[in-house]
């Protein structure tokens, strides 16, 4: 499993830990990740994503994540994420598709 967020694409970095004495030592630095479970309004079930906190900030600012997947870009989403988002504009377009 990687340590990278399917929303905003954060990742793993890496820095040093600098003591009083000035000796560096190598270190990473985690995103804050959290196994979520959002809820999918088109879909009408949970879905499970790998999400950093900021991607969950992100998903409730731009009104859920229907609505956030289907107005971003697919070139800026991960693989994760673009499955999910295939899902939802196809069950949109059965329901637009059902509802004309």
């Amino acid at each position: 499993m990687s340590r990278r967020c399917v929303i905003t694409g954060k990742g793993v970095q890496a820095g040093n830990n600098v003591s009083h004495a000035n000796n560096k030592t190598r270190r990473r630095y985690l995103p804050n990740l959290q196994e979520t479970a959002t809820f999918s309004t088109i879909l009408n079930r949970m879905v499970r994503l790998k999400v950093s906190m900021q991607g969950l900030r992100t998903i409730d600012h731009n009104g859920g994540l229907d609505a956030y997947l289907l107005e971003t870009p697919s070139t800026r989403l991960t693989v994760d994420a673009l499955k999910v988002k295939r899902q939802i504009e196809k069950a949109k377009a059965a329901k637009d598709a059902k509802a004309a």
